[in-house]
């Protein structure tokens, strides 16, 4: 039996239908092209996509036999980091930026995967962080194209605790 394939990414609130299992990724797992994955409740299927793109929280996988797969953003250690008197989140956004630091930007603060050397660079600039499990969603790079997702990190931070 050929197996079912996933050719098409519905952005999340542009789906109606009930979905028929999700699939919980982390964020490195949520940037493919071609892979074979199997949702929660087990069913197995090819993530087949023309190019890589970022599966966000709440999109759907729509398969070749019509089903839909809901994608969840499996919960990662991260660092909340906020400026201080002393910086200012740009200046803290620049220095990730050089160091090529994957990075999720908010307004009032960044979010980046838990490594002790950063999180020492970024005390040292006046940095305050604080470690949470959270969905982790970086900027994609200046080059890629967005391929039409619309995502809105402020409003998917306040709700993703509601999952």
């Amino acid at each position: 039996m050929p197996i079912v394939e996933a050719k098409t990414i519905l952005p999340k609130g542009s789906w109606q239908e009930a979905p028929a299992d999700t699939i919980t990724l982390d964020e490195e797992d949520r940037y493919r092209r071609r892979i074979l994955l199997t949702s929660d409740g087990g069913y197995d299927f090819l993530l087949s996509l023309a190019s890589a793109e970022r599966l966000e929280h709440g999109d759907g996988l729509q398969l070749t036999d019509g089903r839909i797969i809901e994608v969840r953003a499996k919960p990662e250690p991260l660092y909340e980091v906020r400026p201080t008197a002393a910086t200012d989140l740009v200046t803290l956004a620049w220095h990730l930026g050089n160091r090529h630091q994957p990075t999720q930007i908010f307004s009032d603060h960044l979010r980046i995967r838990q490594d002790a050397v950063i999180a020492d660079m970024l005390v040292g600039l006046g940095g305050e962080l604080k470690a949470v499990l959270g969905h982790f969603s970086p900027v994609s790079g200046a080059y890629k194209r967005d391929h039409g997702h619309h995502h809105h990190p402020e409003k998917e931070a306040a709700s993703e605790h509601a999952h």
